[in-house]
């Protein structure tokens, strides 16, 4: 297996990026399900990894209790700033996260002393083994499937397709969506805690605006019709700068131009469970 060893070596961070990646799409799967256009996935990805970093760090707590913290963290938060902000919808929720999520690198940029500032935390244990995500990427999906088929599923479709009217049937809007919000923030401080033991380093830049773009467009990239939507989004928007790493620079335009694209013209992602069963159809029809 010298060839195994060869590629775990070069590829092992980038095979593991893909875990976590698929990790922050579902978290925002959670709340676009909801008919939430949230945009605050990348700051509780942030106050996950930063809160589990410090656990490790200065706690010198064990890997499992700040992955719980990592994920505890980003929860209450979402708790707390979800009483106010989950009363708006469309792009005036847009906005209001995305203001949350520049509180949060400003506070992270002048809280030297736990963070470190703009020069971030160095020195993290690399404790995250390929076996953490992928546990954590298999119980996500189990727990994401279960929801969907029960009637927490049906009450978030129901939300999306008609809040109003999923009110007068007398589904709590209000609490449902919190369930979404704050179970999303969880995910997302899940794979942000993961990632932060993964690479040694993070900084508050990493948590920002651009972030939060490419977290949307690997959700909207796979389609939200199907768990298999976030995940397909997040590994090849993961691998696309590997395979166009001559223009590493534009990045952010491509994923920006890939949005838009998508937005055009499938406008339910690559993964539509309808569209490929049509084409299925047809192909067997014409046979």
């Amino acid at each position: 297996m010298e060839w195994f060893d060869n590629f775990w070596s070069v590829y092992s961070n980038l095979v593991l990026t893909l875990g976590t990646n698929a990790l922050l799409a579902l978290s925002i799967y959670l709340t676009l399900s909801c008919g939430m256009l949230a945009m605050a996935n990348a700051a509780f990805m942030g106050i996950g990894a930063y809160t589990a970093s410090l656990l490790t760090m200065n706690g010198e707590f064990a890997f499992p209790v700040a992955l719980a913290g990592g994920m505890a963290a980003p929860a209450l938060m979402a708790f707390v700033i979800g009483k106010p902000t989950l009363r708006l919808s469309g792009v005036y929720l847009a906005m209001a996260t995305l203001a949350f999520g520049e509180v949060v690198r400003i506070v992270v940029l002048n809280a030297e002393s736990w963070t470190g500032g703009a020069l971030g935390l160095n020195g993290i244990p690399q404790s995250t083994q390929w076996w953490h995500i992928a546990l954590a990427l298999a119980l996500v999906l189990a727990l994401l499937w279960r929801m969907k088929h029960s009637r927490v599923g049906r009450a978030f479709e129901a939300i999306k397709e008609d809040e109003t009217a999923a009110g007068l049937m007398g589904i709590d809007v209000a609490s449902h969506k919190m369930l979404a919000f704050v179970l999303g923030a969880a995910i997302a401080g899940l794979a942000g805690a993961l990632n932060a033991h993964l690479t040694f380093f993070i900084g508050p830049n990493e948590y920002g605006f651009d972030r939060g773009v490419e977290i949307l467009t690997m959700a909207i990239l796979g389609g939200i019709n199907g768990l298999a939507g976030p995940v397909l989004g997040g590994a090849i928007l993961t691998l696309l700068p590997e395979a166009l790493r001559a223009f590493q620079g534009f990045r952010l335009v491509v994923n920006g131009l890939i949005l838009v694209l998508i937005v055009l013209f499938l406008p339910k992602g690559i993964w539509d469970p309808a569209r490929l069963r049509g084409w299925f159809g047809r192909k067997e029809a014409n046979a």
